[in-house]
């Protein structure tokens, strides 16, 4: 399989501290890679790194598009936003396409097109919800919307079920597998949930600073490398591990959001 990312070297420092150390990892064009580690293990500073929003030395080729940068899609961990703003969903996914000010009207198009991509995440019933009426699982879906109007080649999305209960998040995993597979992008994700990536991952890099491991969810995803990343926390996560070495349900998220 070709690679859409490869990372050689790749160094972030801030403030004087290290965050990145030497990571040289390749991300498969096509695949699904969840990016896991601790809170403060660089995952968010490593999608930054890529989105081009911080400096770092070494190199990030994007080899899948012919070194060219890729139409990216991205859904961020949170929405900081005031939640008794009049905005309905469906303004809030016309606002950037369309020329005239939706309080003159949206336009037919753009609302057909709107319409559209919240049906394809399942969330057409939410187009007249305000956006401060959303549970944690409708905003993401909603979120996911937005990012795939970019009609994207890479979609990066950091921590998307972060409070979201388990079934939002389930349905959120079926709906990514779903526009992954019609869409034909490349998924890069930051997940605490080891039981969704093991599930729905094609391709895992367990980072700490540095990269312990990566590769397939059952060659990685083992007491080994987890023990390596997570130390003191695997406690919490060795009675999910069965004697075949792999993890089979695990939310880190009980270790709180990261802070990276």
């Amino acid at each position: 399989m070709s690679n859409a990312i490869e990372c050689r070297d790749l160094n972030v420092t801030l403030n004087r501290v290290s965050i990145l150390k030497n990571v040289s990892v390749s991300i498969p064009v096509g695949g699904s890679t969840a990016i896991i580690g601790p809170n403060g293990a660089g995952k968010t500073t490593f999608i930054k790194a890529i989105l081009g929003e911080l400096a770092y030395t070494g190199e990030i080729t994007f080899s899948g598009y012919n070194g060219r940068k890729p139409r990216v899609g991205y859904v961020p961990q949170r929405l900081h936003f005031d939640r008794g703003l009049p905005l309905q969903v469906i303004e809030l996914m016309v606002m950037g396409v369309q020329r005239r000010p939706i309080w003159l009207g949206i336009q037919k198009e753009a609302k057909a097109k709107a319409m559209a991509l919240l049906s394809s995440v399942k969330a057409a019933h939410l187009a007249e919800r305000t956006i401060g009426a959303l549970s944690g699982g409708e905003l993401q879906r909603v979120l996911l919307a937005l990012a795939l109007q970019q009609d994207p080649e890479l979609l990066i999305l950091d921590e998307p079920a972060a409070g979201v209960d388990p079934h939002g998040e389930l349905l959120f995993c079926e709906i990514l597998e779903n526009q992954r597979s019609l869409r034909k992008y490349t998924q890069l994700m930051v997940s605490h949930d080891l039981g969704t990536v093991s599930n729905h991952a094609t391709h895992v890099i367990c980072l700490n600073k540095e990269v312990a491991a990566e590769g397939a969810p059952a060659e990685v995803l083992n007491q080994e490398v987890l023990t390596t990343i997570f130390g003191a926390h695997m406690g919490l996560v060795s009675d999910k591990i069965t004697n075949d070495g792999m993890v089979h349900s695990h939310d880190c998220s009980k270790h709180g959001g990261d802070h990276d």
